[in-house]
């Protein structure tokens, strides 16, 4: 052992001392980088010499620069984060649906409704005052209008989520390519035991984190490795890295393997995303991605998509069932409507147009809102008097315009029969109207009419309804138009002239029992189809509440579960805080140890200096 020796035990703790600040001072800089691990050096004695009477130590030297990380804690992290990120955005967006349905004092929906029923009143008050006629074209157009409003709204809505999405399934193939980068950088520094590339495994961390925020998946790292003999709270992982979205691969070590999102061959341009597989075939994963931003925008989006089914636009999700919801609304209060208006006397009666209502098709099974039962088609003359009425009968088995299974509509309405018993066979509704059902194969669509066999007769006929709503099903001599909030709308004559609005069943004046029908109409109860398999038996404002009242509770539900996400969030990452954020009181002290310690060695070294300038002048 000699004085050189020694002084490489002095020199060994310098340089200890000196990289112990450097740590320090880089813990120090990035104290308020949350995504930064703190790091602290570990250090062990130096091999000694072994002499008698016993060992001689060398100095310190620097084993490794550790990262404290704890991976349990991380883990828990990425979780809590993922599902914070899925309420923030849920909360978000359902606040914003729940702006367009305001239903304050005189305004919103609800009051159009009331105003809507309160005009047939107005009508049923006063059964030939053009004023009031007038009234209702004008409230009747204004709920229309509002209804398209408001579910173009919703509309949109979905289209910027839908938009986002793109978006965010862009920066998660960002990340993914980033992590596949660091991963390079990772293994050429850690390829040399026992180098550790703190940095660049935080920065991949927070790049996890990231992609938790945005979507649910699953990360393999290789075995834990836990290291209590240098900190309680040590636990990392491994070289490996395997990182899988949906179950399937995304990043495998340097391998990446991107999402493809697409909207090719969708009507609506809505998107669904895609897992590629080595082969080049492609696997929609759309149904199977949950959790973060992403999960949220699917399952308020709708994850659903067939390019055969409603216009290419998701059968599922809450936005497009919020839609869904306004168009059945629509459309039954349209059917309703026009149910009791065909009650109505017209000198002709002709229908919508009804895509796929072949001449062979069962009624019952073209439409859920079309029932079995009877209907009874009236005739009355010039003055208003009943002179014929003929039952037409609906069963399982009846058609438009196919006599083979059953009697059709147009085969009863134009059969001979003595409409009025009288036993005068040239005085019945088919002596005078005359029923037609015209089917056009380009478009795949059929309409109604019952045609007045001489103009000048002076004779008019009404359907009067006993429980099938054929007239309302089909649109037979409407009010109103139109199968959903979309495109529901007063029919085009009536808004040209108001006045041609009939109050009356019998044409005579003072009649006023179709408007007194409506009025009622309030006041029943109607099977609203839901899209899908759901019922609804509500009244016309009965079922606009239940609506509102679950766009409320989803607003509402969403809004505790945000903040029960938050809370949890916030308790783990301020566990995850007190683990691996800097504390810089901590890192204070350890610099003053860590500048006295090298001073100490300094002072040794200089020591040393001092005892070979002393032997040096001995020999002198």
């Amino acid at each position: 052992m000699s004085l050189f020796s020694t002084l490489g035990t002095g020199t060994s703790g310098l340089k200890a001392a000196e990289l112990a600040i450097s740590v320090a001072g880089h813990n120090i800089s990035n104290a308020n980088n949350e995504y930064y691990t703190r790091q602290r050096m570990v250090t062990e004695a130096n091999i000694p010499f072994h002499t008698s009477p016993g060992d001689i130590g060398t100095g310190v030297s620097v084993t490794t620069i550790i990262r404290i990380h704890d991976e349990f804690v991380y883990t828990r992290l990425k979780d809590s984060s993922n599902t914070f990120s899925y309420d923030t955005f849920n909360k978000k967006t359902l606040e914003e649906v729940a702006r367009y349905f305001p239903d304050l004092k005189k305004s919103g929906l609800g009051t159009d409704i009331e105003k809507y029923f309160k005009s047939w009143n107005d009508l049923a008050s006063n059964s030939d005052d053009a004023a009031q006629k007038i009234a209702l074209v004008q409230n009747s157009l204004t709920l229309s209008t509002n209804l398209k409003k408001t579910r173009d709204n919703v509309r949109a809505l979905q289209d910027s989520v839908n938009g986002q999405l793109k978006t965010n399934i862009d920066e998660v193939n960002s990340i993914g390519a980033k992590i596949v980068e660091l991963n390079k950088s990772i293994s050429s520094v850690e390829v040399i035991e026992p180098n550790r590339a703190n940095d660049l495994r935080d920065k991949r961390d927070k790049l996890e984190l990231t992609l938790s925020e945005l979507l649910n998946n699953s990360v393999f790292k290789g075995d834990m490795i836990s290291e209590n003999h240098l900190d309680a709270n040590l636990t990392d992982r491994g070289t490996g890295y395997h990182l899988n979205i949906a179950g399937h691969s995304f990043v495998d070590g340097t391998t990446f393997h991107p999402l493809e999102i697409s909207n090719t061959g969708n009507e609506s341009s809505y998107y669904s995303i895609y897992s590629k597989s080595q082969d080049g075939s492609k696997i929609d994963i759309t149904e199977k991605i949950f959790g973060g931003k992403v999960g949220a925008m699917l399952d308020l989006r709708g994850r659903n998509i067939d390019p055969a089914t409603n216009s290419s636009f998701p059968t599922d999700g809450k936005l497009q069932g919020y839609i869904d919801d306004l168009d059945t609304f629509s459309k039954t209060l349209v059917e309703r409507t026009n149910n009791i208006y065909a009650r109505s006397a017209q000198e002709r009666m002709s229908s919508f147009s009804n895509k796929d209502l072949k001449d062979n098709t069962s009624l019952v099974n073209h439409s859920e809102s079309l029932k079995k039962g009877t209907f009874d088609v009236v005739m009355y003359d010039k003055q208003g008097k009943e002179v014929g009425r003929k039952t037409i009968n609906i069963n399982s088995l009846t058609t438009m315009n196919d006599s083979t299974a059953s009697p059709s509509i147009v085969s009863q309405f134009n059969a001979n029969a003595d409409d009025n018993g009288d036993n005068n066979s040239l005085n019945d509704i088919d002596d005078h109207f005359n029923a037609v059902y015209s089917f056009d194969k380009l478009t795949n669509s059929g309409s109604l009419a019952f045609d007045a066999k001489d103009n000048l007769s002076g004779y008019t006929i009404a359907i009067e309804d006993h429980g099938t709503n054929f007239a309302g099903a089909i649109g037979l001599s409407p009010f109103l138009q139109g199968d959903k909030a979309s495109n529901i709308d007063v029919v085009l004559k009536y808004k040209e002239d108001p006045a041609k609005v009939n109050a009356y069943d019998a044409p005579i004046a003072g009649n006023n029992k179709v408007a007194n029908a409506m009025v009622q109409m309030q006041y029943d109860k109607f099977d609203f189809h839901r899209s899908g398999t759901s019922t609804v038996t509500e009244t016309v404002e009965g079922f606009y509440r239940f609506v509102t009242t679950e766009i409320g509770t989803d607003g509402e539900n969403a809004g505790r579960s945000y903040e029960t996400s938050k809370a949890l969030f916030n308790t783990i990452n301020a566990e995850f805080q007190s683990i691996s954020g800097v504390n810089e009181d901590e890192e204070l002290a350890d610099l003053i140890r860590f500048q006295a310690s090298y001073g100490a060695n300094a002072k040794v070294i200089s020591t040393i200096n001092q005892m070979l300038d002393t032997l040096l002048g001995i020999k002198q």
